[in-house]
């Protein structure tokens, strides 16, 4: 066994506790790795891998300076990595031998509080999950840059956990040992969650306030084992950490996360980035924190009627005071993100001009409750009276730091003059002893006469006198003392001039420790204000994204929804909010939905392109703008409440998991069918397709069924099948409607209408023409298709239109590899009649010599179909 330094010997004893962690191993100015961090961080940061001397062997070492590490470890962490900080945690000129080091903090994706990449506007989760015996599961929620925590039971399978994990943006998942991690592996891999263990639930008597809204001990054991992970990695005071706020699943609506993905509500599908998405258009938010309440209203709707409708009122409310919403605008424009910057107070990793930002916020929550306090709502005024300005904080912090101070909290110039007595002195005698420096100057030049001579100052040899060699002969014997001497001159020093510079450079060094001291004196002050701090954010949180809905709901013309307990659904002229914003110049064509109390189901058909998929979405998220308190796009909406909303649009395969279109189709149809209430709303988009044409309608017309009599929810079914129409018929809570287009001149124009009753036709084949693919290609689908409808044998069409149209495409066809026993055995069968007259026997011995003439293996696809017509219009005669 290789024997290693003492250095290397303490590296491995602290590395052997951060095994699934870089280490970044302080060593003077710079982090060094070893052994296999070194390889992977070399790697992964594209830097120099080199080698060290470790004992026996070279070991492999790559490092990064102190200085420029925090832009190492943010890529590290957004790559899924988590780096432990070992810093010297001893002086090394007070130490003999090895400086004691020890992991500071490790950072991981979901405890990382600042990177250059964070959104804002996004908050940063990491999820704890616990399993019990009883098939629940607890889930505590904790973002660390606001100290925002929140709980709830969750029961379902154990991927649906995850994909509620994900769902809220988690990057990091904390379980015990014994989780069953496994049987989810694939979907954790693919979701890019990074799980970490923790066995510790038990919560000290310092947390406990934290868990006082906690009545069940399955969640105070989650948010135990979440609680013990944040302080064993972070290693620091968590003094922001707010009460864990206990959320149930049912008091808002449930939207799944494959329902999300389809109605692009925070994010598009193809870019997976917020332009485009719903979030995007109803974001005019002045405040960081403002954003993120947005996101987290839109992941929740409400179900709770007089809270939408309190919120509708207070949009209303900001509507009717044009002036006073601009103003309070422009107030909020000032206001930093409270929340981050009470959690970078708590963390210690706040600075001077951090605390600058603060005060400018906090001078203007006066303004900003003055102007609620005006709005004559009584829901507004209960939001004034909790606008809390922190006035005593406002005055500590106007009165001790510098308007415009340092970066750095180590180099001084923070603190105000007046502010401290001991530190005003410091400054009087720094700033005087430097006056008496230069008064000496003039001094020593009238004695000696050399005006060359002068006083000067550096770190090593401190303040000295310097006279140019040939001066020297005009000094005054014995009245300097030689300090130093240079090639052209020789620098001196005078008793008077030891006395002040010790004065001078005691004062300044004083100075820096000083106001070091202070301004963490003053951290501590201000950590006291952090409840109030968090509570004054949640307010002005709020009032941020209520105006926010005014603001849109004026841009683009919404209007108050009405809701109603009756289970019915009238929105006139409604339209995509998104896609009416995209399409900017041109005009969205809006359309109504009418259903009444008992009418649940509509059956939707229509050609491609027409807008069926787009009518069904601006339904859903007409419905989700109305339960998050927003106005919606429509000329007049009566909305019910929904208690859930599935979708099933477009077709993707899931080829991680291995499943088919067809069966991710199936298993959210599932999904919907086994969830679903008759307080849902439910959007079908084409179910069926992926499998056979019988199979497929059988599937559908048994779908409808089973939601019309069993579930009974608010559905729009889309369908290519008109079969299906005939439902209408037999279900009474089923209507037909059409998204209506028009042949003009052998041309489709989709009118994106929707109209009572059944569409006569689909017209794909006009579709492929707007694609642009070949004109003959187009008029034998034509062909083809009037065959059909005729109920006619396709192959009894002439096959001269076919091979042009291959032939346009491929000049030469490859030879057929065909076997010429599975072509005979095929006619053959299909030949197999009773001879009952010479006159059939003799076309079949005519057939039969044809077919022997024919060599399958020089035989072209085309020259087979024209043989195969030949022998049918044989039969035929």
């Amino acid at each position: 066994m290789a024997k290693h330094t003492p250095m290397m010997q303490q590296y491995l004893s602290i590395k052997a506790d951060y095994q699934d962690a870089f280490l970044f191993f302080r060593l003077g100015d710079f982090y060094e790795m070893f052994f296999e961090d070194a390889v992977k961080a070399a790697h992964e940061l594209e830097i120099t891998l080199t080698s060290r001397d470790g004992g026996d062997d070279r070991i492999p070492m790559c490092g990064v300076p102190y200085h420029a590490a925090k832009g190492y470890i943010e890529t590290l962490v957004e790559r899924g990595y988590k780096v432990a900080v070992c810093e010297q945690v001893e002086d090394p000129k007070a130490v003999k031998g090895i400086v004691r080091r020890e992991v500071v903090q490790l950072i991981t994706p979901g405890t990382m509080m600042e990177r250059k990449t964070m959104d804002e506007k996004t908050n940063t989760y990491i999820v704890s999950v616990t399993d019990f015996a009883d098939g629940s599961y607890g889930i505590a929620c904790n973002d660390l840059t606001t100290g925002e925590n929140t709980a709830t039971l969750f029961r379902g399978t154990l991927e649906e956990v995850i994909l509620e994990v994900h769902s809220l943006g988690a990057k990091e998942l904390v379980v015990s040992s014994t989780f069953p991690i496994e049987s989810i592996q694939k979907v954790i891999q693919q979701l890019q969650i990074v799980v970490s263990l923790e066995e510790d639930t038990a919560i000290s008597d310092a947390f406990q306030p934290l868990v006082s809204k906690l009545t069940q001990t399955k969640l105070k054991e989650t948010f135990g084992r979440l609680l013990n992970y944040l302080l064993k990695t972070q290693k620091r005071a968590l003094d922001h950490l707010q009460p864990v706020e206990l959320y149930d699943r049912n008091q808002f609506m449930k939207i799944d996360v494959h329902s999300k993905r389809n109605l692009e509500l925070t994010e598009t599908i193809r870019s997976k980035g917020k332009n485009g998405s719903l979030l995007w258009l109803v974001d005019k938010t002045k405040t960081a924190m403002g954003g993120r309440l947005l996101k987290q209203w839109i992941d929740r709707p409400l179900i709770n009627r007089a809270a939408i409708e309190q919120r509708h009122h207070m949009v209303e409310t900001l509507q009717d005071n044009f002036f006073i919403r601009e103003d309070m605008k422009e107030s909020l424009k000032e206001v930093y993100d409270l929340e981050r910057l009470a959690g970078k107070v708590a963390f210690g990793n706040v600075n001077a001009r951090d605390l600058m930002q603060l005060k400018r916020s906090l001078m203007q929550i006066p303004t900003l409750k003055d102007l609620v306090g005006q709005l004559g709502n009584d829901y507004a005024d209960k939001m004034a009276d909790s606008l809390d300005a922190c006035p005593e904080l406002t005055a500590l912090l106007e009165r001790s730091i510098k308007e415009e101070p340092p970066l750095s909290i180590k180099d001084g110039d923070i603190i105000k003059e007046g502010y401290n007595e001991k530190l005003d002195e410091y400054r009087f005698i720094s700033k005087n002893g430097k006056t008496w420096i230069s008064e000496l100057e003039r001094k020593e030049r009238e004695l000696t006469g050399i005006r060359s001579l002068k006083i000067g100052y550096n770190r090593i040899f401190g303040y000295y006198i310097e006279v140019t060699k040939s001066n020297l002969a005009s000094l005054q014997e014995g009245r300097y003392e030689r300090k130093q001497t240079l090639a052209n001159a020789e620098r001196f020093i005078t008793d008077e001039l030891k006395e002040k510079e010790a004065m001078i450079l005691g004062a300044e060094e004083k100075i820096v420790q000083l106001e070091y001291d202070l301004f963490v004196q003053l951290r501590e002050q201000v950590k006291t204000f952090i409840p109030r701090l968090q509570q004054l954010a949640k307010i002005v949180s709020e009032l941020d994204v209520l105006q926010s809905f005014a603001t849109v709901s004026e841009e683009n013309h919404f209007v108050k929804p009405t809701l109603t307990d009756k289970r019915e659904m009238f929105v006139k002229e409604g339209r995509h909010p998104v896609v009416e914003k995209v399409l900017e110049s041109s005009r969205y064509v809006p359309n109504d939905c009418m259903m009444q109390d008992g009418l649940n189901i509509f059956l939707i058909t229509g050609p491609n392109m027409s807008g069926k998929s787009t009518y069904m979405r601006q339904i859903a998220l007409i419905s989700i703008l109305n339960q998050i308190g927003c106005y919606v796009p429509a000329t007049e909406a009566l909305l019910p409440v929904f208690d859930q909303i599935f979708t099933r649009i477009g077709a993707a395969d899931d080829l991680i998991s291995g499943q088919s279109t067809f069966m991710v189709e199936m298993l959210e149809a599932n999904n919907a069918i086994a969830h679903a209430t008759e307080r849902s709303l439910i959007l079908f988009d084409e179910i069926g397709r992926g499998t056979s044409t019988y199979d497929g309608i059988a599937l559908a017309q048994a779908i409808i069924e089973y939601i019309h009599e069993h579930i009974g929810a608010k559905t729009l079914f889309s369908t290519h099948y008109h079969e299906l129409t005939a439902l209408e018929e037999q279900l009474h809570a089923l209507r037909n409607v059409h998204v209506s287009a028009v042949e003009e001149k052998g041309k489709v124009v989709f009118l994106h209408k929707i109209k009572e009753g059944a569409a006569d036709k689909s017209y794909g084949i006009h579709v492929a023409e707007l694609a642009n693919l070949p004109k003959t290609l187009i008029n034998r689908a034509q062909e083809v298709l009037n065959s059909l409808e005729e109920d006619a044998p396709v192959a009894s069409i002439p096959v001269q239109i076919v091979r042009e149209v291959v032939e346009e495409k491929k000049k030469e066809e490859p030879k057929a590899d065909i076997l010429a026993d599975d072509q005979l055995s095929f006619f053959s069968t299909a030949e197999e009649k009773p001879k009952k007259e010479e006159k059939l026997l003799s076309k079949e011995k005519d057939i039969l010599e044809m077919l022997r003439k024919l060599d399958l293996l020089d035989t072209t696809p085309l020259d087979a179909i024209n043989t195969l017509y030949a022998i049918q219009k044989k039969l035929k005669k």
